[in-house]
């Protein structure tokens, strides 16, 4: 029974492409007497379709070969561009994350948008990017990864802009499309100079063309330099990290899976890179590098937010961060289960904080506190969502960053210091937010706030419980040692961070009004990271200014210069030709002498010329 299921796991991504297709007669407006939700409905079945049908494969293929899939699409010469689909534990396992997240984020939109009118068409979006992901993790070909990942972007930029009517949706979709455009142009560039040099782009070909290549070592850094570009935008890493923070603009439910997979796809595409960039150290370098720089200032940033989602989306490019330096490092399989334990945690917090603003109508931190009392579940899951994040016993990030602090300290000494301060300041952060939000006294948005009803309480729960559970599920498979056999030194140093930001987070008075300090000195500091190191400003003072007057010299040059002369050309014409009209005879000799006499000066230069 399961070999037919394991033939047609191709048709897995169609799942939620079908869920789109299905819910456009309600989102166009076509079908209107039953209302949206059916189309919501729809969706929700077929993405539970896709999430059955990747389980049973994912259960036949457990622990058997990889098994690979070839649609050949263009042949010619030397040159055959053909899809590859990889059905493996890793790939069907990191579809059943894709359709997991994504059914239980459709179940919390029937409670988040259960009265807004554009319901069919976010559910819609919401199969076209559960469709884009899930083909993403079955791909085994570099120009397959692309086409997905440009189907990502494409879907990102409609969910960001769902709420077209207000403007800072439509800066924030139109802002992450263009920031992600820089990097899939670089990307784009990586693919067609591989599969030029290397004859296709499947994976397993290009993994060995690079090893008996005997290309320049300048010529595989830029390739390599150009294939980093792409995940650099897709996980919103520095310098193309500041879209994320716009794209909170976006409804609660496309947070949740934005932050935890459309950001993890570019990451999962980058290790499936990692045996070419390996042979470039100049790319592993720039990975280690990038990665540094947005662990530590995206940490520090979030840290000075008062907006809940920003504080929480700033953690995301900072993980990703680590995932970069792992990668780097040729540490894969701490990157793989970072992105898993990332995804889990983050899904969850972002439930909870979705929760919070959709019982409270805001998202300012200074307008809330005492929430615990009236929301008991959503602060329960805030703070198991918290745990798993950072790594607090038993959670599967624990053996995750503990058991790699050896291997990155035998490489660099100062890279687990790197990890572990990036996980002391992400507890901080998180601490900070719990009290904020749900300890302290209530406000007056949170003091009559309820308890979210049960189509937001089950997903959430759903996930808290899956958030628990991880741990033990990766132990039976084998994925993640015993806690018996973990290394104590190792352990403390994890321990530590946990403590130390979570105990600053705890003592550390917060008192509202300091979240805009008045001294010189604590408010240039909390503006400097508050406004994201003031980066945006310094790209509209360079790049931005560059373009502008680039494009004002190309537009006069255009104007003046390119119709000008055309413009002068003409004018001429026309002169020339009312001048002429007067001197011609009108005499048929006269004509034929000149055109004699035309064919004679002709033959003379071509002879003696």
């Amino acid at each position: 029974m399961t070999e037919p299921l394991i033939q047609t796991t191709w048709f897995i991504p169609f799942y939620g492409l079908l869920g789109a297709i299905l819910t456009l007669p309600w989102s166009m407006g076509i079908i209107r007497r039953t209302g949206p939700r059916l189309a919501a409905h729809l969706n929700l079945v077929t993405t539970f379709g896709a999430y059955l049908h990747g389980l049973f494969v994912f259960s036949a293929i457990w622990n058997q070969p990889p098994q690979e899939i070839f649609i050949h699409w263009f042949k010619v010469a030397d040159l055959d561009l053909s899809f590859a689909l990889e059905i493996s534990s890793v790939s069907i396992g990191a579809i059943e994350l894709v359709t997991g997240l994504s059914l239980l984020a459709q179940l919390f939109a029937l409670g988040y948008l259960e009265k807004d009118y554009g319901i069919a068409r976010f559910f819609a979006l919401m199969g076209f990017f559960e469709g884009a992901m899930s083909g993403l993790a079955l791909s085994n070909s570099l120009l397959l990864s692309y086409g997905w990942l440009e189907l990502l972007t494409l879907s990102t930029y409609l969910l960001v802009g769902f709420w077209y009517a207000q403007p800072l949706a439509i800066t924030a979709a139109r802002d992450a499309f263009l920031t992600k455009r820089v990097g899939d142009v670089l990307l784009l560039m990586g693919v067609v100079g591989l599969s030029t040099l290397a004859g296709s782009t499947n994976f397993p070909d290009l993994y060995q063309w690079v090893q008996t290549t005997q290309l320049p070592s300048q010529t595989i850094a830029l390739l390599c330099l150009a294939l980093i570009a792409g995940p650099t935008g897709k996980c919103a890493q520095f310098p193309l990290h500041l879209w994320l923070d716009e794209a909170m603009e976006a409804p609660s439910p496309a947070s949740v899976l934005r932050n935890s997979l459309v950001v993890s796809c570019g990451a999962y595409v980058l290790i499936k890179l990692q045996p070419i960039l390996a042979t470039s150290p100049i790319a592993l370098t720039t990975l280690v590098v990038i990665g540094t720089i947005t662990a530590l200032s995206s940490s520090l940033v979030a840290i000075s937010q008062i907006d809940i989602k920003r504080a929480l989306s700033h953690s995301t490019s900072a993980y990703m961060g680590l995932v970069f330096i792992a990668v780097g490092m040729q540490s894969t399989n701490f990157a793989l289960m970072m992105i898993l334990a990332h995804a889990i945690a983050k899904a969850l917090l972002f439930m909870s904080i979705g929760c919070v603003i959709s019982t409270t109508n805001t998202q300012d931190l200074t307008e809330m506190g005492g929430l615990g009392k009236t929301m008991p579940i959503t602060a329960c899951a805030f703070a198991i969502g918290t745990a798993g994040l950072i790594g607090v016993l038993p959670f599967s990030s624990f053996e995750t960053f503990s058991q790699t602090i050896e291997p990155l300290q035998s490489n660099a000494v100062w890279l687990p210091s790197i990890l572990l301060l990036v996980n002391a300041l992400t507890a901080f952060n998180l601490t900070r937010v719990f009290r904020l939000v749900f300890l302290g006294s209530s406000q007056a948005k949170t003091r009559r706030a309820p308890e979210v009803g049960w189509q937001m309480a089950l997903p959430m729960v759903i996930l808290a419980i899956t958030t628990l559970s991880v741990p033990f599920i990766l132990q039976d498979l084998a994925l993640i040692p015993s806690w018996n056999a973990m290394n104590i030194s190792e352990t403390l140093l994890q321990l530590l961070s946990i403590v130390l930001g979570c105990g600053i987070g705890a003592i550390v008075k917060l008192r509202r009004i300091w979240l805009i300090p008045v001294q010189k000195t604590a408010k240039f500091l909390h503006e400097m990271l508050a406004y994201d190191l003031y980066i945006d400003r310094i790209y509209r003072i360079s790049v931005v200014f560059a373009v502008q007057q680039l494009s004002k010299f190309t537009a006069w040059f255009d104007r003046f210069i390119v119709d000008g002369s055309i413009n002068l050309l003409g004018l001429v014409t026309v002169f020339t030709g009312q001048s002429l009209k007067y001197s011609a005879p009108g005499k048929s000799q006269i004509y034929v002498l000149t055109i004699l006499l035309g064919i004679g000066f002709l033959a003379i230069f071509s002879i003696f010329g």
